[in-house]
């Protein structure tokens, strides 16, 4: 079954309202002098919370060929809960993604497996498909224990969806040992888990549903990794930090399939 390529560009605590406007601005631009196609892959920009309204309005009124989404969103439906972001709200700022469980969220807000099943239901129910974040650190790569570990999580963040309803959601493995850490996670490192992720849904539900599933690679992605990471089998696009915030940067990576078309 053929999988649109996701690339997805997480601008994480940076950019504010005005900056992300300019920055759409300068993206829709680069990837126009790169002749970028949509039909070939799907390009997806994820600001802040305070940067969504703007990001809407220019994308919409200027029918650029982009998506947009939310960094994260409330396990509630509404109420007393001071901070957080309901489905609803998003759902009216026109975001047809959101990440839970980012390893950043894992860490500092203890967000624990059953929060993020609750927030990737919460999600579903709203139509927005949820981009769950699952991945291990250094000590359990080293130790071995880096796929058990990490099915550990997808098994958790999925446990009694639907198999209608895990066909709509994208898993994206970011191995946190290899973000600042001085490692370096090879395409066959990514491979490796992004493969073991897609037999992990076929075992829980079928290889139909696990076919259409989309499993992204997330850490430091750049430029001159993207081809790499692409043209391995289980590998359906990538979760882009620190390179989607340099427009330029993360359009060449958009148009990966251009690049490997001509290194092929």
């Amino acid at each position: 079954m053929s999988r649109k390529p996701l690339i997805a560009g997480n601008w994480k605590m940076n950019v504010n309202h005005i900056e992300a406007v300019g920055l759409v601005q300068k993206l829709a631009w680069a990837l126009g002098d790169f002749k970028y196609d949509p039909t070939k892959a799907e390009c997806l920009v994820i600001p802040p919370f305070v940067d969504l309204r703007g990001v809407q309005t220019l994308i919409e009124s200027d029918k650029m060929p982009l998506k947009w989404g939310a960094q994260d969103v409330s396990e509630h439906e509404n109420g007393a809960y001071t901070g957080d972001i309901s489905a609803e709200m998003l759902v009216k700022l026109g975001c047809s993604y959101v990440i839970v469980g980012h390893s950043e969220r894992r860490q500092y807000h203890h967000e624990s497996d059953f929060i993020v099943n609750e927030k990737a239901r919460n999600a579903l129910a709203h139509d927005i498909t949820p981009i769950i974040c699952v991945g291990e650190g250094l000590e359990i790569r080293r130790a071995g224990e880096h796929v058990p570990f990490t099915l550990a999580q997808v098994e958790a963040a999925l446990a009694d969806r639907s198999a209608a309803e895990v066909a709509q959601v994208v898993i994206a493995y970011e191995p946190i040992w290899a973000i600042g850490t001085g490692e370096v996670a090879t395409p066959e490192d990514a491979q490796e888990v992004c493969g073991a992720i897609r037999g992990k849904i076929a075992e829980l539900y079928d290889e139909e549903i696990a076919a259409q599933v989309r499993v992204l690679y997330g850490g430091s992605v750049k430029a001159s990794t993207i081809v790499a990471l692409m043209v391995k089998p289980d590998i359906d696009g990538v979760l882009v930090g620190g390179a989607s915030l340099n427009p330029d940067e993360f359009a060449f990576i958009t148009r990966f399939y251009e690049v490997s078309q001509k290194t092929n």
